[in-house]
């Protein structure tokens, strides 16, 4: 199992090294690691009702989840990359046919790419989608939060500014004031994101 910098015996040199180089920034790994796939998932997705597009569209969002796992150091693979992808793009595939349909849906399987199961791709992706649904409902509760806190919390967290270029911004009397209002600001918005958290379906 390939945990950071550590790599399973079921990766083949070419897996290695591609994992490596993306770890280093390599855009060019990147660009052949999309290369290499893409037929895998096309032809999955245009065999399952799935247009071009469509095929684009999973397979797109499937590569980013794994070069976000592979550069945050988290990635475990007990299987090869194709493997991986293959599952991370079957799963973002048959939940896109499940939210169209009032009916199961059965997914034809390439059986050179299976079997599909016990990958870690699920976890992963289960991961990704739970951490999307996070930025996406702290982005809804700064819009509700309102001003000044919206800018006051953007101003220090998101553009680095520092409490002083906060204070004369806002018209503060000084710097203590200032954390006073930033500190109610963040309990405020602490209270809108669990509430929208909460209840949010899963």
């Amino acid at each position: 199992m390939s945990r950071g910098n550590s790599t399973s015996s079921s990766l083949t040199p070419t897996d290695d090294a591609l994992i490596a180089a993306i770890r280093d920034g390599d855009e060019r790994a990147l660009a052949h690691l999309y290369r290499l796939h893409w037929p895998m998932v096309s032809h999955f997705v245009l065999q399952n009702s799935g247009s071009e597009d469509d095929a684009q569209d999973v397979y797109q969002e499937g590569v980013m989840v794994f070069y976000e796992k592979v550069r945050d150091g988290s990635l475990e693979l007990s299987c090869q990359i194709k493997t991986y992808l293959y599952a991370v793009c079957r799963r973002l595939w048959l939940k896109r046919l499940t939210s169209k349909s009032r009916f199961g849906v059965r997914l034809l399987d390439d059986e050179e790419h299976g079997p599909y199961l016990n990958t870690g791709a699920e976890e992963d992706l289960l991961a990704a989608e739970e951490q999307d649904r996070r930025f996406t409902t702290m982005s809804e509760a700064l819009n509700h939060l309102g001003e000044p806190c919206r800018s006051l919390l953007e101003g220090f967290y998101l553009l680095d500014k520092s409490m002083q270029d906060l204070t004369a911004e806002f018209g503060y009397t000084n710097a203590d004031n200032a954390k006073n209002q930033k500190y109610k600001c963040l309990v405020r918005l602490k209270k809108l994101f669990f509430t929208h958290y909460k209840e949010e379906p899963i």
